[in-house]
C-alpha cells in the first residue's frame, strides 16, 4: 500500500521587506488606534463627516478599537496574515469617504489645515491599501490563485 500523495498549497514567499512592512503597518495602526482613544481624540472627532448617523465620539472610539485590533493582528497573526491583509485594506477603503469629506468640507483637523495637506492625505490613502496588500502577501496570493485557475 502506498500513502496518498499530499497536496500542498503554494504559500507566498516570505521576505524581510514584507515582514518589516507588515510590522511597521501594524505598529502604525496600533499607535493610531491608541491616539483615537487618548491624545488625539478631539482631532479625530472633527474628522467624522456630518452624514455619519452615529455620535462622533462613538465613531472615533469604534474606529480606534478597530485600528488597535488590526494593528495587533498584523503584528502577531503571522499565519493569518493574508486574510488580515485583505481586512486591513478594506478598512482603509471604508474610511476613505471620511477623508474625502474632510477635503470637500475643508475641515481643519489633525494638522490638515489646507487643501494641499488634505489632498496629500487623500493621495496617500490608496498607498495604505497597497501597503496592506503587499506587506501581508495578500496581493501575491490572489495573483497566484488567479493565474493557477484553468
Amino acid at each position: 500500500m502506498t500513502l496518498p500523495e499530499r497536496r500542498t498549497v503554494a504559500r507566498p514567499r516570505r521576505s524581510l521587506p514584507r515582514l518589516l512592512g507588515r510590522l511597521a503597518l501594524g505598529a502604525f495602526l496600533l499607535l493610531a488606534g491608541i491616539s483615537h482613544l487618548t491624545f488625539n481624540r478631539e482631532a479625530f472627532q472633527a474628522q467624522v463627516p456630518s452624514w455619519v448617523p452615529l455620535d462622533t465620539d462613538t465613531v472615533v472610539v469604534l474606529s480606534g478599537i478597530a485600528e488597535i485590533a488590526l494593528g495587533i493582528a498584523l503584528l502577531v497573526l503571522h499565519r493569518w496574515r493574508i486574510p488580515v491583509g485583505w481586512i486591513v485594506a478594506a478598512f482603509f477603503v471604508a474610511i476613505f469617504p471620511g477623508n474625502v469629506s474632510q477635503f470637500v468640507t475643508a475641515t481643519d483637523s489633525f494638522g490638515l489645515n489646507s487643501d494641499l495637506s488634505r489632498g496629500i492625505r487623500l493621495a496617500f490613502q490608496p498607498l495604505l491599501v497597497l501597503w496592506a496588500l503587499w506587506s501581508t502577501g495578500a496581493w501575491r496570493a490572489w495573483r497566484t490563485r488567479v493565474s493557477a485557475k484553468p
